[in-house]
């Protein structure tokens, strides 16, 4: 009986450790382009967008798996987001043409 218990709480904490511990990748903004032209992410990992630039970005993807728009974000700002479907995704600035990355989700 004490092994089974044992067992199944050892178990439950793994799940909820892999559940709990998703990575976070840095994406940075400067001189109007990314700071990588390719990120390979796992599912559930969260992406931060940072702006290090002078000027506003607006960070969208209009792709199958992720469509977001992480509105205008100004210099020092952040955006968040949560990746939750394997898959490519084009991410783009609808500001600055050509700014452009692709994030494969794992």
């Amino acid at each position: 009986m004490n092994k089974r218990l044992i067992a199944g709480m050892a178990v439950a904490t793994v799940l909820t450790a892999t559940a709990v511990y998703a990575a976070t990748s840095i994406v940075t903004m400067k001189q109007k382009t990314f700071s990588t032209m390719t990120l390979t992410i796992q599912k559930g990992d969260v992406v931060e967008f940072r702006n290090d630039d002078t000027v506003y970005h607006d960070i969208f993807s209009l792709s199958d798996n992720a469509n977001f728009d992480l509105g205008s974000f100004g210099p020092s700002e952040t955006r968040k987001i949560t990746f939750n479907t394997p898959g490519k995704v084009e991410v783009e600035c609808a500001v600055h043409k050509g700014m452009k990355m692709t994030i494969q989700v794992k």
